[in-house]
């Protein structure tokens, strides 16, 4: 089993959104970076999991964990010109996108913020704490994830 981390802005898709879906479960669409991407399309395995991070609000910071119910298939938001996703060049024959499915396991205790985090012993080399590193998907080494959820 892999372990990451993702990302979403809480007032446009926060962890509350995710429990509000039909059976709690989603498509993380939208993501529009190639290694971000290619996580997500090539090593995000069904069964994995995922913490839930809550980006650019007033306390930043891990607030849940979900679970990939669906790997990888290509990010139809991207084929419509409707959508704030929207890319010409990616289309059904020739997919430039892709996404997966999560369903919502369970909030944490309590929101374990980003300046936290960054204060943990065993964490100085993880990928959101790293300077620099903006992605919106992010690996989570097994180590990390349990460093983390002792401090819940």
């Amino acid at each position: 089993m892999n372990y990451w981390l993702m990302k979403s802005e809480p007032d446009v898709f926060g962890i509350d959104h995710l429990i509000a879906m039909p059976n709690k479960t989603e498509h993380w669409d939208g993501v529009r970076n190639y290694q971000a991407r290619n996580m997500m399309r090539d090593d995000m395995k069904k069964g994995d999991l995922v913490f839930f991070y809550h980006s650019n609000c007033k306390v930043p910071g891990i607030v849940g964990i979900m679970q990939v119910v669906k790997e990888s298939y290509p990010d139809f938001t991207s084929w419509n010109p409707e959508s704030k996703y929207y890319d010409p060049k990616s289309t059904e024959e020739n997919p430039r996108w892709f996404m997966v499915d999560v369903k919502f396991k369970r909030k944490l205790k309590r929101t374990i913020s980003l300046n936290e985090l960054k204060e943990m012993p065993g964490l100085e080399q993880m990928a959101l704490i790293r300077r620099g590193n903006r992605l919106s998907i992010m690996p989570v080494k097994k180590q990390e994830w349990d460093t983390i959820l002792e401090f819940e």
